[in-house]
């Protein structure tokens, strides 16, 4: 019986480190699979998101002949083909229901009037949230004036130049808009008057 008991705890010993080395090797294949597959996607991805970039900035400035980045990161001045300034347009971002959001803002050479918004990153509900990203919703901010700070109407036509209709079952993202432009114009303002 003595026997037995001390094959037993030889097998389950042995087992257990095969085991914990089959984990370990398992780990370690896993780990360094990532590190490759991250450092072989990251140049597209940055790539791709460079593209994105590009392609909001000419749907909210479409006469702009010269896109300058300026000193400060994630900051654009637009000009038109004579070099006229037509205004900036910035990357902002900050959380929305359900995770980041990422915007690029259009604004006029004096930071007075909004050229537009266009959606770089959401996680927002689909068909709730994720609706600050189609037209009806982006289109509200064309023209707005930025003298007084962007607020948001629930369910009513907005009354002031400085306000736009939050949507319907997703005032969390509305209001997650708001202030992240908010933000991004009293941070834009600070940089650009230093």
């Amino acid at each position: 019986m003595e026997k037995i008991k001390n094959l037993y705890k030889k097998i389950t010993a042995n087992s257990i480190f095969r085991m914990i080395f089959a984990l370990t090797l398992v780990g370690v294949f896993s780990g360094l699979t990532l590190v490759f597959m991250y450092k072989y996607a990251m140049p597209k991805i940055q790539v791709n998101m460079n593209a994105d970039t590009d392609r909001a900035i000419r749907e909210l400035f479409p006469g702009a002949g010269k896109v300058e980045k300026s000193e400060v990161k994630g900051v654009y001045k637009l000009l038109d083909k004579t070099d006229k300034s037509l205004g900036y347009a910035f990357i902002t971002e900050g959380n929305g229901y359900q995770g980041a959001i990422k915007l690029i803002v259009g604004v006029d050479p004096t930071i007075k009037t909004m050229k537009g918004i266009e959606v770089l990153e959401s996680q927002e509900t689909p068909g709730l949230g994720a609706e600050i990203s189609m037209p009806p919703f982006k289109n509200q901010f064309k023209g707005l004036m930025l003298s007084h700070p962007i607020e948001y109407v629930k369910n009513e036509k907005p009354n002031e130049p400085y306000e736009i209709e939050a949507i319907t079952g997703a005032t969390i993202s509305s209001r997650a808009v708001v202030k992240i432009l908010n933000k991004g114009i009293e941070d834009l303002r600070k940089t650009l008057v230093k």
